[in-house]
């Protein structure tokens, strides 16, 4: 049995050897009363000048004859952020950032919020810049996150609820979302996903994001992500669910459908009709990107007839000493972009720059006069290579989609490339998001929600959300123009009577 006179130093020593003696595990005591006070915390992750200001200094000038959990929560402390724990919640705690103070003859403890993380500062996503419009983009604190919500949505609808996953990291999650919009089914069958994960750690939202998808062996994303506050309140204020989790900068959306990546926030912050251009071109570039180099090989291989007489003279002369056909010369040139890209990522900054100058000029120039390679072949596969970052959160799978295609283009020509279509987009048409089409707004065709698809309208004429996804309020915005312009004309008939009084007399 422990004395209960040496039960604070006995809890301290504890959870000093619970957590493997390391040194970081700061244990402090106070004599106070003839009663022994101990205060335990982890030295990286809390403030310690806080701990120093405002809990130990008070306890120092705390003058009382009894002393107890409750007389130092309420009057020994300056500290607003404090609760009393049962043994159980001490260890978590700790790891949370909070300093636990025990006391002698209490079994309970006091547990002090003092956490302090580095973290780093609101800066613009690298991804997300745009022209106009704000900058200010999430970081790897949740709490920093949520502030910038909060700040954007100033709404007591705005329920924030808080999730932990991780055996090992104990990462918080939190999920907003505005209580008067939302559809608590999906809400619901977000939070039972989030409950049954059993995982070690997690890292980053990349993890509950891949945890979340319904058919988590797609190519194809099911979850939205961003990178900017002023992009999460605008698809919350659609009826989405927002998804934040510590540590990481990226949030998440529920529902997510396909169109969403050919929408860039600059487009909200510009003419319509410039917007409404740039998402045709995104569109477009899509395409290239994955049906170019399968196209160029069926065209050689298979069709080269369609082709004009003077352009395949070019195309022939410049391919007809190659030791490889079209089909493998484009899969060479593809591997070989790829492995470019790959090193250039991983290579330190300015190296990595060294080795795309090096690749794309050096190599590609000598590889063609050396005979291995086709100008007409490099020049095909750059462009597509380009235009995939045109669609920088579709990049990977567009570049899965480019190898079967150009595998299909190379096969069975243009009618493999049609026949891929028509089942790529069958996939895709049967495909949704917690209850929300994938190819909306086009498939189902929704004529309310075209006003933000690919032609862009003007912010006047977005009266209502969309239809697509789900929301209990479908009103947005309302003009009282019409009364306004009844009162005005109402005050020039006013006007004019008493004129016209005026006159007569």
């Amino acid at each position: 049995m422990v004395n209960k006179n040496n039960l604070a130093s006995y809890k301290a020593q504890k959870i000093k050897k619970e957590f493997c003696n390391n040194e970081d595990v700061i244990i402090r005591q106070i004599k106070k009363n003839n009663t022994n006070i101990f205060i335990v915390f982890i030295d990286e992750i809390v403030n310690i000048e806080e701990i120093n200001l405002n809990i130990i200094s008070p306890l120092h000038k705390y003058k009382s004859n009894t002393l107890s959990l409750e007389d130092i929560k309420n009057k020994g402390v300056s500290f607003s952020n404090c609760s009393i724990i049962e043994n159980n919640e001490i260890n978590e705690k700790l790891l949370k950032g909070h300093a636990i103070l025990f006391l002698d003859n209490e079994d309970k403890a006091l547990a002090f919020n003092v956490l302090s993380f580095e973290s780093r500062a609101i800066t613009e996503p690298p991804t997300s810049t745009v022209i106009t419009g704000p900058r200010e983009g999430f970081n790897e604190s949740i709490k920093t996150n949520v502030s910038l919500i909060r700040k954007r949505i100033v709404s007591k609808k705005l329920k924030i609820e808080d999730l932990t996953v991780g055996k090992q990291t104990q990462t918080a999650v939190k999920l907003l979302y505005l209580t008067d919009l939302v559809d608590f089914s999906v809400v619901e069958e977000i939070k039972n996903k989030i409950n049954k994960i059993d995982i070690d750690a997690v890292l980053d939202s990349y993890y509950i994001g891949t945890l979340l998808e319904n058919k988590p062996n797609s190519i194809f994303r099911q979850v939205g992500t961003c990178e900017k506050p002023d992009i999460a309140c605008a698809k919350m204020l659609e009826g989405r669910v927002l998804i934040l989790v510590d540590g990481s900068p990226i949030a998440i959306t529920i529902p997510f459908i396909f169109f969403e990546d050919f929408q860039s926030s600059n487009d909200y912050y510009s003419q319509p009709q410039r917007a409404s251009s740039l998402r045709i071109l995104r569109v477009v570039a899509m395409g290239l990107s994955i049906l170019l180099p399968g196209l160029y090989i069926s065209l050689l291989l298979y069709h080269y007839k369609v082709l004009p007489l003077k352009f395949l003279v070019t195309i022939v002369n410049s391919t007809q000493n190659l030791p490889l056909n079209p089909f493998l010369e484009i899969f060479f040139i593809i591997i070989l972009f790829e492995i470019l890209f790959e090193a250039s990522i991983r290579m330190p900054k300015y190296l990595g720059i060294a080795v795309s100058i090096v690749g794309a000029l050096i190599l590609g120039d000598t590889a063609v006069k050396a005979g291995l390679v086709s100008p007409p072949g490099v020049m095909i596969v750059a462009m597509s290579a380009i235009t995939i970052y045109i669609i920088p959160n579709q990049s990977s799978q567009i570049s899965l989609l480019r190898l079967i295609f150009t595998f299909l283009g190379g096969v069975l020509g243009s009618h493999g490339i049609i026949l891929g279509g028509m089942f790529l987009f069958a996939y895709l048409a049967n495909f949704d998001s917690y209850n929300t089409p994938y190819l909306a707004p086009y498939a189902p065709y929704i004529l309310n929600d075209q006003k933000d698809g690919l032609f862009k309208d003007n912010i006047k004429a977005m009266t209502t959300r969309p239809e697509s996804i789900f929301n209990k309020n479908k009103v947005r915005q309302v003009f009282k123009e019409n009364s306004n312009n009844q009162k005005i004309k109402t005050n020039k008939n006013n006007v004019t009577n008493k004129s016209e009084k005026v006159r007569r007399k």
